[in-house]
């Protein structure tokens, strides 16, 4: 792999991290509510998942989620109804609760549990990662070490994502005060992982 094919990686692959998915806004809403370093901490559970679907591509095992359309069903209906699912709580919310002082009774792991959930439940992703990964992939080249390279840049890129879009809620939790446009703010968010939760459900396989 040489030096070129990392400098063309890198900017393809934070552009992919910056999408406004279901995890950046779920980094965003936690980073509001609970603040910058929880909202951090939790995305270590989006990394875990990665790793996971990273291991799985340099496998070649996701070649079953391409071929297996009972498998890609399943996944995509639990990972869609979760969506749904931290949505409702979002649009069900008490936008008078004192936020940013404490964890609201949740811990740091609950909070990593969910974004790890969030992503291990999209097959979208690790399709992603099939497909994307291998473009930067020398055959002639040891595959497995390249795949380690690679999954490194995209992880580390991933958490200044996660970063970015927390740092995004901090400024948002100071314009959003009132407990009115928290109420504004919720919805929103709601309304957007509820959507992407509805193609979710609707996606098909490629």
């Amino acid at each position: 792999m040489s030096l070129m094919t990392i400098l063309l990686f890198i900017p393809a692959c934070f552009a992919l991290n910056m999408a406004p998915g279901p995890n950046n806004l779920l980094s965003m809403a936690n980073a509001k509510r609970y603040g910058v370093r929880a909202a951090c901490y939790a995305g270590v559970g989006r990394l875990v998942a990665f790793v996971g679907m990273i291991t799985l591509a340099a496998m070649g095992l996701a070649t079953v989620l391409h071929t297996s359309e009972k498998l890609f069903l399943i996944i995509k209906v639990v990972g869609g109804l979760y969506l749904l699912w931290i949505a409702f709580q979002l649009w069900t919310a008490d936008p008078s609760d004192n936020e940013n002082e404490a964890l609201g009774g949740r811990s740091l792991l609950q909070l990593g549990r969910q974004e790890f959930l969030l992503a291990a439940g999209n097959p979208k992703a690790i399709l992603i990662f099939t497909a994307f990964l291998p473009q930067f992939v020398d055959p002639a080249g040891s595959v497995g070490f390249q795949f380690l390279v690679l999954g490194i840049l995209f992880l580390v890129l991933e958490w200044i994502a996660i970063a970015g879009y927390a740092f995004v809620g901090k400024v948002l939790r100071h314009w959003f005060s009132r407990p009115s446009m928290r109420r504004v703010f919720n919805r929103i968010c709601s309304g957007l992982l509820g959507s992407a939760g509805i193609g979710l459900l609707l996606a098909r396989r490629e």
